[in-house]
């Protein structure tokens, strides 16, 4: 029952489609003979190092897969199933029940949420990241001194420095903290910290506090696949850190929309129904 409600939670609050500015086609974008976008072409570069910039979605998990977890009231009011990603009901979806790293409390506050319905994006608060990562699409803006992400999802731009600086040493918490990236090789590193504990990692409701750290690598292999390796540690609520990899595309020749959540919103008011 809890995992039932949970699921209609999410399935109430996720519904969206990515942005259709669109169909303006790229001069930049590497294409086809028949004028398709070349998705397997390499990677662009800027002042030396990848270009990360364009709009990317986190890729769907088989609706198969899906089909052999959740429970059919997820597939009911769910109507875009077909994009759908496992990671954003369950951040920990590969992990076999003895590989979970929760410590009780966290066990305690996934059980308490599932029961409540209180996800802060309900109340048109921020999801955060990596929630908003795997949400809806987001947009990738690359400078040689930051790498700005803006969201479909209704939360604030993402500033993540690369100029050197290091991460504050008693920041004040954020919905979205704070970031500082460097590049090893073709492969961005950001680190970030300084998190508010109010938002969930996922569906569930897995939650982070406000010691917790993130470690992002970005990888783009070639034009159209963006590889993050996302790594959690925050021993307050996890016994060790753990690692997931999401893979994502890009969406060519479109751009994100802007999203205010309190604006005609129905939703909230059948929650606890």
């Amino acid at each position: 029952m809890l995992l039932q409600r949970l699921l209609v939670l999410f399935a109430l609050l996720s519904i969206g489609a990515h942005a259709q500015w669109l169909s303006y086609p790229d001069s930049r974008t590497p294409r086809m003979k028949d004028g398709k976008p070349d998705l397997a072409a390499a990677a662009p570069r800027t002042a030396g190092n990848p270009d990360l910039s364009g709009v990317w979605e986190l890729d769907a998990t088989p609706v198969s897969e899906l089909k052999s977890r959740l429970p059919p009231e997820f597939f009911e009011l769910q109507i875009d199933v077909p994009n759908a990603s496992k990671y954003m009901v369950n951040l920990m979806w590969d992990f076999k029940p003895e590989d979970d790293p929760s410590r009780p409390e966290a066990k305690a506050l996934v059980q308490q949420r599932g029961k409540s319905h209180d996800n802060p994006t309900s109340r048109c608060l921020p999801g955060s990241v990596p929630w908003s990562l795997m949400i809806l699409p987001f947009k990738i803006v690359q400078t040689p001194r930051q790498i700005v992400m803006l969201f479909e999802h209704y939360d604030p731009p993402r500033q993540i420095y690369t100029d050197g600086r290091p991460l504050p040493k008693d920041p004040d918490p954020l919905w979205m903290g704070y970031a500082a990236g460097r590049w090893q090789g073709d492969t961005l590193v950001v680190e970030a910290a300084g998190f508010n504990d109010k938002a969930w990692l996922d569906g569930m409701g897995h939650p982070r506090s406000e010691s917790g750290r993130m470690t992002e690598r970005y990888h783009r292999r070639d034009f159209g696949h963006l590889d993050v390796e996302l790594t959690v540690d925050d021993p307050k609520y996890y016994t060790r850190a753990f690692t997931v990899k999401l893979p994502f595309h890009l969406i060519p020749d479109t751009d994100v929309l802007e999203a205010v959540c309190a604006e005609n919103e129905k939703d909230r008011v059948h929650l606890g129904n």
